[in-house]
């Protein structure tokens, strides 16, 4: 487990010590704020609902069930469970451009529910796939950046999110189905 620690803790530093930057700072500071994509996200719910079809409607329904549903596992039941110490609070040296949260940090709340958005609709609009997975992946490592998660912290919520999207997309995809005949 310490060797597991200690790489854990070199990908850490990489991201958060070596590859620091001003513009990185801003840049991963915007991808990683909820509050400044609200607008984002309230027109693509939109144009999926009422341009998508029924497959639009589907993925919009499941989309809201899913996130509800990975938030409140990673944020009450996994967080409390494994209460890890988030780094910018276990360390003395972490570089926090966001500041430092509270609570725990496993998993990633941010990874998970990225994540589970991003392999629900890559399985329900696979032409956009790329998209998706790159926005998950943005969001995901600026949480190591910004100093609020370890690299464990993340993969663990980027597995956790993909099984809840690939298991909500099934359900989708059957309901589709289902409505198509």
């Amino acid at each position: 487990m310490e060797f597991l620690y200690l790489i854990d803790l070199e990908v850490f530093y990489f991201f958060n010590h070596t590859i620091s930057t001003g513009f990185l700072d801003k840049f991963f500071s915007i991808i990683t704020d909820v509050n400044k994509w609200y607008i984002t996200y309230i027109i693509l719910v939109g144009i999926a609902f009422f341009k998508g079809g029924r497959r639009g409607k589907i993925a919009v329904i499941g989309l809201i069930l899913l996130i509800i549903v990975t938030d409140q596992t990673g944020y009450r039941i996994l967080k409390e469970f494994f209460e890890r110490v988030r780094p910018c609070n276990a360390l003395t040296d972490v570089i926090t451009p966001i500041g430092c949260a509270g609570g725990f940090s496993f998993p990633s709340n941010h990874a998970v529910n990225n994540f589970a958005a991003a392999v629900f609709l890559l399985r329900i609009f696979p032409a956009y796939k790329w998209i998706f997975l790159v926005v998950a992946t943005l969001v995901s490592i600026s949480r190591i950046y910004l100093g609020v998660h370890y690299p464990s912290d993340v993969i663990g919520g980027v597995l956790i999110g993909a099984g809840f999207g690939y298991l909500f997309s099934i359900a989708a995809l059957k309901v589709d189905q289902f409505f198509k005949k």
